[in-house]
Order: structure tokens, then C-alpha cells, then sequence
């Protein structure tokens, strides 16, 4: 593998010093480039985009063609476990993901089994491989894995869901059996993100959308358990450097030192908690990843630019333990020239909090 020259994202994550803070973005491989669109429509429909490596690959590089970025994140999707399972996983248009089969009794759980990560997930580790030689050590390749709370909100529900009736149903009625479906989920997790790391990717990232849906001791027995699970059973340690692991719960704000207790190297945050606070709560324990709202990069370029100058005052002084990021994924109608003065501003207006 050719030899790392940006190596600023995987530094702040260990809290090492860094010239200035590094940046990179929850989707930047997506519906927001002109170019991502043009791979899309080649490909004919998301899955098989996913599941060519080659086409995962192109993606994953192309906002690396445009912007300054610290870091890569493999081009794929959280739902490809639950899919590999055999759930029949498709895409309908306007409606998002979409499972053929559903989770709903202890027989369906009984029936799952830990993919082999080789053969049914094999793609995602030929796109992350390519991808790393692809990228010719510019910067490191992130893997990442939706969490077993999120996978299971998808699982039961059979797609996206606006109350989670079905799933938290089972949740409170059936704690057992819920508890049956997050240990095969962790188990996959697990062995799927150590499979990503073996295959090449330099640090993970934990999803877990739907956590903060959860009330605090919920939230504590059936998402943050299985993640802390998950992380104790990490390769930490690829190529001779480590392997951070970030966990991202959206809606988490208030579970931080929950968080920063399970042994993972950063917590990322969304735009409802104030980073100077987080960093506050937490110490030097974890790096924080984040938070800017999304929503910011549909004002003007300098409106993008004051907000990261708030956040990066807000984090204040230190040369260590910050990732910039957005508070979730890119939205698909963000202007292109907004995200390159977000990369911009984050290098040029981090670099004074970083002198010694």
C-alpha cells in the first residue's frame, strides 16, 4: 500500500497535533455532485451501484477530485448486512429502503446467521480495496457500519419509519427476543467492520441513526451496549498504525460520557449540542466529530464560512481533538461551490487555533 501523505484526520482522532483541523463529510460521495448523478444513472439502480466495485470506487473519489478533503469514507450503504441476511433489500423511488422480508417473530430471528464477509459482503471489501490503491495514499479510507439499534429499526419496520411503532413494540413487549436480534446484528457487525479493516480501511465510523429515539436507559440497553460490544471487539491495529473507531448516535447529545466511556477515539456530534460544551463535558477523553447544520450550506458562501468559524470558536484553542464535519449527511441539493468554501475556511480559519 502507498505510503500515507495526509495523515491530519487520523491524527486528530488519537489527539495528536495537527497543523490545522481536518475535514471531511457525512456523504460526500453522493446525490449532490453532477458527476456521482452521472455514475447513478450508468448504473441503473443504487444497489447495483453498491455492489460494483469498481463504480463504489469511482464515488468514492470524486469529491475527492474537487475538494481538499482529509479524509475518504468507501462508498456503500448501512442496510448491506440486513440485505446479505436475505432480506431482499431495494430502493423505490421517494420512498427510500425497502426490505422484501421483515423481522417480526423469535422464528425469523432464529433463522438469521452472520454473513460470510468474504462471500455475500465481498463487494464492499473488493470496493475498498481497489479504493485504497485507487487513491494512491492521498488520504486515509474510512469503512463504516450502521449500528445493530439502527439495523434492527430497518429490519422490523421492513424501511423507514416515523414513530418506529413496530420495532420499539417488540422492544417493550418482547425484550428477549430483541435482545436475540442485537446479538446477531453485533456479531455481524463486528466481523463485517474487521473485515473492512482487513481489506484496507484506515479508521471506522459507527452509525447509529435511529438512537436517539430511545429513551436514556433504553438507549443504554439496547444501542449503546451492542455498540460498546462491537467496539471491544475491533482490530485496533492495521499496517502498522491504529485503527480509530468513531460511534456517531444522532439525537445523542446527551449521552456523551456514555459514549466516550466505551473505548472508542471520537464521538461525533449533531447540530443540537454546542461543541465547546461537548468538549467541556468530556475532556481530553474522545476527539469530537462536527456539527454544523446541513442546512447551512443552502445560504450564501459567507454565511457557510461564518458558521465554521463559530464552531471552530466554540471548540477553541488546542492542536488536537477536533473533526470538522456536518451534524449528518450532505443534503442532494446542496450547490457543490458551497461544500469547497466549507473545506476552505475550515483549513484557512483552523490554522491559528493550532500554533503552539
Amino acid at each position: 500500500m502507498a505510503e500515507l501523505k495526509n495523515d491530519r484526520y487520523l491524527r486528530a482522532l488519537l489527539k495528536q497535533p495537527v497543523d490545522r483541523t481536518p475535514v471531511w463529510v457525512m456523504r460526500q460521495a453522493g446525490r449532490y455532485l453532477p458527476e456521482y448523478r452521472e455514475v447513478r444513472k450508468k448504473a441503473g439502480d443504487f444497489m447495483t451501484l453498491c455492489s460494483t466495485p469498481e463504480m463504489a470506487c469511482e464515488v468514492t473519489l470524486q469529491p475527492l477530485r474537487r475538494y481538499d478533503l482529509d479524509a475518504a469514507i468507501i462508498f456503500s450503504d448501512i442496510l448491506t448486512i440486513p440485505d446479505a441476511m436475505g432480506l431482499g433489500l431495494h430502493f423505490v423511488a421517494g420512498e427510500g429502503p425497502k426490505f422484501s422480508s421483515t423481522i417480526r417473530s423469535a422464528a425469523d430471528i432464529k433463522n438469521l446467521t452472520v454473513p460470510d464477509m468474504e462471500d455475500s459482503l465481498g463487494y464492499v471489501m473488493d470496493a475498498i480495496r481497489l479504493t485504497r490503491r485507487e487513491i494512491d495514499g492521498k488520504v486515509p479510507l474510512i469503512g463504516f457500519s450502521g449500528s445493530p439499534w439502527t439495523l434492527a429499526c430497518y429490519m422490523v419496520e421492513g424501511g423507514g419509519s416515523k414513530d418506529f411503532a413496530k420495532v420499539k413494540g417488540m422492544l417493550f413487549d418482547a425484550p428477549v427476543q430483541m435482545h436475540a436480534l442485537l446479538d446477531v446484528l453485533a456479531d455481524s457487525v463486528t466481523a463485517y467492520l474487521n473485515a473492512q479493516i482487513n481489506a484496507g480501511a484506515q479508521a471506522i465510523m459507527l452509525f447509529d441513526t435511529w438512537g436517539g429515539t430511545l429513551s436514556p436507559a433504553v438507549y443504554r440497553e439496547f444501542s449503546l451496549n451492542y455498540m460498546h460490544k462491537i467496539v471491544s471487539g475491533l482490530q485496533r491495529q492495521s499496517e502498522g498504525r491504529v485503527v480509530p473507531i468513531t460511534m456517531f448516535t444522532k439525537g445523542g447529545g446527551q449521552w456523551l460520557e456514555w459514549m466516550a466511556e466505551t473505548g472508542v477515539n471520537g464521538v461525533g456530534l449533531d447540530w443540537t449540542t454546542d461543541i465547546g460544551e461537548a468538549r467541556r463535558r468530556v475532556g481530553d477523553k474522545v476527539t469530537l466529530q462536527g456539527n454544523m447544520d446541513p442546512c447551512v450550506l443552502y445560504a450564501s458562501p459567507d454565511r457557510v464560512e461564518q458558521e465554521v468559524a463559530t464552531i471552530l470558536a466554540s471548540y477553541g484553542k488546542g492542536n488536537t481533538g477536533h473533526v470538522f464535519n456536518l451534524g449528518h449527511g450532505i443534503h442532494p441539493t446542496v450547490n457543490p461551490d458551497n461544500m469547497a468554501r466549507l473545506v476552505e475556511s475550515v483549513h484557512r480559519l483552523s490554522a491559528p487555533y493550532h500554533a503552539e
